[in-house]
């Protein structure tokens, strides 16, 4: 297991969060809009998998 995902696992889960998007802006600037989006795909899902997927395209 990775080691970020080892100490998000011992974290309160608002926590991890609050951290983990403070991480993110420093790294998505870094990063090409192909690759941006790719990640945030990956997180929602395949398109029209849920509700909320399907909500992003409103």
């Amino acid at each position: 297991m990775g080691e970020i995902l080892e100490i998000v696992k011992h974290m309160d889960p608002k926590r991890a969060l609050t951290e983990m998007a403070a991480a993110l802006k420093m790294i998505f600037p870094l990063l090409d809009e192909e690759t941006r989006s790719n990640f945030v795909m990956n997180l929602i899902g395949e398109p029209g998998s849920d509700k909320v997927s399907s909500m992003v395209h409103l």
